[in-house]
């Protein structure tokens, strides 16, 4: 009777660790989990709300979005690491914070320094020319062109040395085109350059082409990606072309990989990993995310190092094209 009592005892003693253990589980999360936004307002965080949205049905709690900008990204990842690592903070991981910060030398971290959850949206780039063109008709007809009147063509990527800026001067290098880049701080101007001829061509975003889809010819997409081919209509992207420019995935893009605390524990960032991805795969989310101009991404937290890593050396590759345009526009000076 003893071994019999003392056997109920242990199981007895096991259903309540058991049930403990669910319980706690169940419990997370008990209040608001934060997302770090590294932007101000605007449709990036526009797309990181809707993507919250879901993810909080999904969890049954609420997940605000927290716009906070700036030193290109790194305040909010810094602030968002620097919370207790107990899965009630979220970072919005864009790849300037995440990843050409720390190749710039402006931050101490790797990206594999984190727990991934999924991977979130892009922004896909594309080269765009003037819609009534002669001199071409095509990337590569431009690039050929560009090639015997070297330094004749103006471009526009935004502001200089930003990421679409290391795209294009990478696409351009792989043409031995050397074309010179005018800073802009408006978009609506580049359009307006762009139709009247002061710009030969210009990097646009889906918003961008989307808001002006009469006023620009697209020339390239710079992902090989078939959803940024999708969202610029059908243009022909980098895969199509006869030279390989080195860029694949994520490379060529902006895009959010939502990151935690690499301390968090697994249980937590295992919950938050699978409601994270059940949120993407929801139509109205996709449908949503493509409303307002970005490209729904569908990697899990297991293609994290493979996708991204490969992201940290195509940004290095393209740091070396920026260095060469400008050699390269010095001798025509």
């Amino acid at each position: 009777m003893k071994l019999i009592g003392t056997l109920k005892g242990t199981l007895l003693a096991g259903a309540i660790m058991a049930a403990s253990a669910t319980a706690a589980l169940a419990e997370f999360p008990e209040r608001n989990i934060e997302i770090i936004h590294p932007w101000g307002p605007g449709n990036a965080m526009a797309m990181s709300q809707v993507v919250a949205k879901a993810m909080g049905e999904e969890l049954g709690t609420d997940l605000p979005v927290i716009s906070l900008p700036g030193a290109a990204g790194t305040k909010a990842q810094t602030t968002a690491m620097g919370r207790p690592a107990d899965g009630y903070t979220i970072f919005d991981g864009y790849v300037a914070p995440l990843v050409l910060q720390p190749i710039l030398g402006n931050a101490d971290w790797s990206f594999n320094d984190f727990k991934p959850l999924s991977a979130a949206v892009a922004n896909a780039f594309a080269i765009a020319g003037q819609v009534d063109e002669t001199r071409w008709s095509s990337f590569e007809e431009m690039m050929a062109y560009c090639k015997e009147n070297r330094g004749d063509l103006r471009y526009s990527s935004g502001s200089r040395n930003n990421l679409p800026h290391m795209v294009i001067a990478k696409a351009l290098q792989s043409y031995d085109c050397v074309a010179q880049n005018v800073p802009y701080t408006q978009d609506g101007n580049v359009f307006k350059d762009l139709g009247s001829g002061v710009l030969d061509f210009s990097f646009v975003n889906v918003g961008n082409f989307r808001t002006n889809p009469d006023e620009v010819k697209i020339l390239l997409v710079l992902s090989e990606l078939e959803s940024s081919k999708k969202a610029f209509l059908g243009a022909p992207t980098i895969d199509e072309l006869d030279v390989d420019l080195g860029l694949s995935n994520l490379g060529p893009m902006g895009w959010t990989w939502w990151i935690v605390h690499p301390d968090t524990p697994d249980d937590v960032t295992e919950e938050l990993r699978s409601a994270m991805e059940r949120a993407m795969a929801r139509p109205e989310v996709i449908e949503a995310v493509e409303a307002i101009g970005f490209v729904p991404l569908s990697w899990d937290h297991t293609k994290y190092e493979e996708i991204v890593g490969g992201v940290d050396a195509q940004l290095n590759s393209m740091g070396n094209a920026l260095a060469w345009e400008e050699e390269e526009l010095k001798k025509l000076n």
